[in-house]
């Protein structure tokens, strides 16, 4: 087998005809320095091609190492810089971004001034266990951050291997906590009242409201609401459905507050202290921390979670005897069995069933006795 320029693969047809194909790892072409190309049978002719192709690449490697140059003596945080410039991190969705600055501040802290390539699966193993600590979400995102910026930098070929390929995250335990009512107007109350809060109040207020998820009410923009109709019209970012909510009086009202404060940026409920002058939404453990600050201020159940909202606002719909296909039309789901987690063993909705059949069946056995009668 002669040897391939860099990038170059033979693929072998059913026939046996030998043809060559360029593939430069996704990030230089996500950078528009080069395509993938197929080519044809003429190996000297693909050597001719595909040797400018590489000095394109090297040419833009070393203008990139000018801005932040990575070397085998670098250090993690280098890394992480490195990736901050990167399409890989810059093609990412805004809200993205803060999260990832968010867990790879945390790797920066906990591991930042170790050689990179020092790093290894045992290391990496150590650091996922002490970020177990505060919590197995927590530790799941920040290692699934560092991984990225690993892949990142393999693809660039400025390292080999990645310590955090292999470690194996801990699944969550199925939560089955609900909110009473009167539990989210003690943290509402507690939140509006001081403005440092306030706009994780309103957050969850939305959350609550619309049986939505956290992170799309974090991210909510002002394009997504309509005051004059009163209507919230959202492509929700994990399913990606579609759903167009009614927004309820006291709501509106509080939306109305909210844009004479914020209405001048992108964001319905950003963090309230901007970054270089622009405001950014919460990163989702900053909103989780919050709200736990929050919670103790209100003096509320050391179990609930701002999680647990959407969880509330469902069982709290099947428990009123909503059809299943209205529900849906509100939490996004396309199928059935993505709503039978919700629907386990609540009290009221067996409650509701049993007196519906009871009425039903006592209903039957007078009709009987009266044409016996």
């Amino acid at each position: 087998m002669p040897n391939l320029p860099r990038y170059v693969q033979e693929r072998v047809s059913p026939s046996g005809v030998i043809s060559y194909r360029f593939n430069p790892p996704q990030p230089l072409v996500d950078e528009g320095v080069v395509q993938r190309e197929e080519y044809g049978t003429d190996l000297k002719q693909v050597r001719k091609i595909v040797k400018e192709h590489n000095v394109a690449i090297d040419v833009w490697r070393h203008e990139q190492s000018l801005v932040i140059q990575v070397k085998p003596s670098s250090k993690v945080t280098d890394l992480i810089n490195y990736y901050y410039q990167s399409n890989d991190f810059n093609m990412l969705r805004d809200t993205t971004k803060v999260d990832y600055r968010y867990f790879l501040t945390i790797l920066h802290q906990t591991m930042g001034g170790k050689k990179y390539d020092s790093v290894t699966s045992k290391v990496a193993k150590q650091a996922y266990e002490d970020w177990v600590k505060r919590g197995i979400s927590f530790a799941n995102h920040a290692a699934t951050c560092a991984s990225r910026v690993y892949n990142y930098a393999i693809q660039m070929e400025h390292a080999t291997q990645n310590p955090w390929a292999n470690i194996k995250r801990k699944a969550l335990p199925q939560r089955k906590v609900v909110w009473q009512h009167d539990d989210v107007v003690r943290f509402l109350d507690k939140a509006y009242s001081d403005y440092e809060y306030r706009n994780v109040g309103l957050i969850v207020q939305m959350a609550y409201e619309w049986c939505q998820r956290l992170g799309d009410m974090r991210n909510l923009t002002w394009d997504n609401i309509d005051l004059r109709t009163q209507k919230l019209s959202l492509e929700q970012s994990k399913r990606r459905a579609d759903v167009s909510l009614p927004i309820s009086d006291g709501l509106c009202e509080m939306l109305n507050n909210q844009r004479n404060d914020f209405g001048f940026q992108t964001y319905v409920a950003p963090h309230p202290r901007p970054v270089m002058g622009k405001f950014e939404p919460y990163a989702m453990e900053r909103l989780s921390k919050v709200g736990r600050r929050v919670m103790r201020l209100a003096a509320l159940p050391e179990e609930l979670r701002l999680m647990d909202l959407r969880r509330t606002g469902v069982t709290q719909m099947i428990d009123k005897g909503v059809p299943i296909g209205q529900l849906m039309s509100v939490t996004g789901h396309n199928h059935v069995s993505s709503v039978k987690p919700y629907m386990k063993h609540t009290y009221d909705s067996a409650n509701n069933a049993l007196t519906q059949r009871n009425v039903s069946v006592q209903s039957s056995v007078m009709s009987n006795k009266e044409s016996n009668m």
